[in-house]
């Protein structure tokens, strides 16, 4: 871990926590856009959704290879170009000829933003030790959480002022200030290699999840030839077999499958994950029920308010809950969001869906950042991009999934029953968290250092399990 000084730090912190602003609006903007993008520019129609597709796919594809690559180089330096690409795509995205270029210039945005994501998670923890990590993330839980809940009203807001480029612009340029804000800061490299790089695999990886991303894409577009998405499908498939290979093979793989051996480390990721979805499909399936009761405009406000501006001022309280009850906190949170869910299969009255909403609400805000910052501590901080892409990575994979599965459960049997599935996904990561994670796990009772040592101990001992068997 690098010693810098108090105000160095926080630099860091604030460097990484305007940048954490960003994405969110980055996907809100964008979303609210799509329609007057595609009215207004030349280009198929059919190419208005993969404004954002195309960011979301690129950056879950990036995300491990930005990681593994960020703890390798000057963390800085990394963070800073990252940020410099969402800069420079945002500016060229307001200037956009047709949608072709656009989505074009929206992909490598993508991969900018995971080399942001990465490399301030890279340079969070290598600066702060483990037992302040907690609190950290809860700073970044407000500021995510703020995002979110705020990014469709900036959208608007956005759109209204100067049309659909600001809302490109404007993300653009606050990805410039956070590089700004890394001037003059210590680079922050490791003195020593960090021994060999598994490329093949990240890129493997990148590939799978790329090419899985554009086939479920396609699938929904109207006039595509069947073989499309299912040669995507397949070329998804033969990268997935390959990673699998080349990682058993590999002495340092690109996936650290030896975090994903901590059981906390694994249960908080499916925790996070559970959240997100349960928000993502809220998001959606309650105004479809609003809508079926005949709710209000003023009433529909009130729902979405309450299921979203707790995570804006209750993430800091979180944090400071969390030094001692993380676990109870994130388990009781969860059966909470599961039962929320079941009573609303008997009931969709307007005041059930205005508590249903504020509960939901209540419980995302209370958790946002903890899981990360709980998951976090086990990261030794010379892996803390790898660590933070791979956690990153298994939440947006149950999130995608949540959601697709409530999605086709909704077209079948209504939103009442998405609903249902994001609260069966909670439930089950309530499950895996109680009996994956110690209650002395929280707070002060383990120490985050130790568990870094029995992370770089398994490290060592599956490297040298590989060694014996080579």
């Amino acid at each position: 871990m690098f010693t810098l000084s108090v105000r160095q730090r926080r630099r860091v912190l604030v460097a990484d926590l305007v940048s954490t602003a960003v994405f969110p609006l980055a996907i809100t903007g964008a979303t609210a856009a799509v329609p007057d993008v595609s009215a207004q520019l030349p280009g198929p129609a059919a190419l208005g959704p993969w404004i954002v597709l195309a960011y979301n796919g690129l950056f879950a594809a990036a995300l491990l290879l930005a990681g593994a690559t960020a703890d390798r180089s000057t963390r800085t330096r990394f963070f800073a170009i990252g940020n410099i690409v969402v800069a420079a795509t945002g500016l060229f995205s307001a200037l956009a000829p047709n949608l072709p270029s656009l989505v074009a210039l929206r992909a490598v945005g993508g991969i900018g933003a995971a080399m942001c994501a990465a490399g301030g998670s890279s340079m969070v923890l290598a600066v702060y030790p483990p037992e302040e990590r907690r609190r950290v993330y809860g700073y970044a839980g407000a500021v995510l959480g703020s995002s979110l809940a705020l990014g469709p009203v900036v959208a608007q807001a956005l759109m209204a002022v100067g049309g659909w480029p600001l809302v490109f612009v404007v993300p653009g340029a606050v990805a410039a200030v956070a590089a700004l804000t890394t001037l003059g800061l210590p680079g922050l490299r490791n003195p020593e290699p960090s021994g060999s790089f598994d490329r093949a695999g990240a890129v493997l990886f990148g590939v799978t999840v790329a090419a899985a991303v554009t086939a479920l894409g396609l699938g929904f577009g109207a006039g595509v030839p069947w073989w499309g998405p299912t040669g995507l499908m397949l070329v998804a498939a033969a990268c997935a077999t390959g990673l699998v290979r080349v990682e058993r093979r590999a002495a340092d793989p690109a996936i650290p499958v030896d975090l994903l051996r901590i059981p906390a480390y694994r249960a908080y990721a499916v925790a996070t994950g559970a959240f997100m979805g349960m928000l993502v499909v809220g998001l959606t399936a309650l105004p479809q029920l609003g809508s079926v009761q005949h709710l209000g405009a003023g009433e529909a406000a009130v729902m979405l308010s309450l299921l979203t501006v707790p995570s804006t001022v209750l993430p800091l309280l979180a944090a400071r809950l969390a030094r001692r009850l993380a676990r109870p906190l994130v388990t009781t949170v969860l059966f909470a969001c599961t039962g929320t869910a079941a009573v609303l299969q008997v009931t969709g009255r307007p005041a059930a869906l205005l508590v249903a909403a504020g509960v939901i609400g209540l419980c995302l805000g209370l958790t946002e950042g903890v899981p990360d910052g709980q998951a976090l501590t086990y990261v030794p901080a010379h892996r803390g991009g790898a660590g933070a892409a791979l956690f990153s990575t298994t939440r947006m994979s149950l999130e995608t999934l949540t959601l697709a599965a409530a999605t086709g459960v909704t077209a079948a049997l209504g939103p009442a029953s998405g609903l249902a599935v994001a609260g069966a996904v909670c439930l089950a990561a309530a499950l895996v968290v109680h009996q994956a994670v110690p209650a002395r796990a929280d707070g002060a009772s383990v120490s985050a250092g130790s568990a870094g040592s029995r992370t770089r101990r398994g490290s060592a001992s599956a490297g040298s399990g590989r060694s014996r068997g080579r």
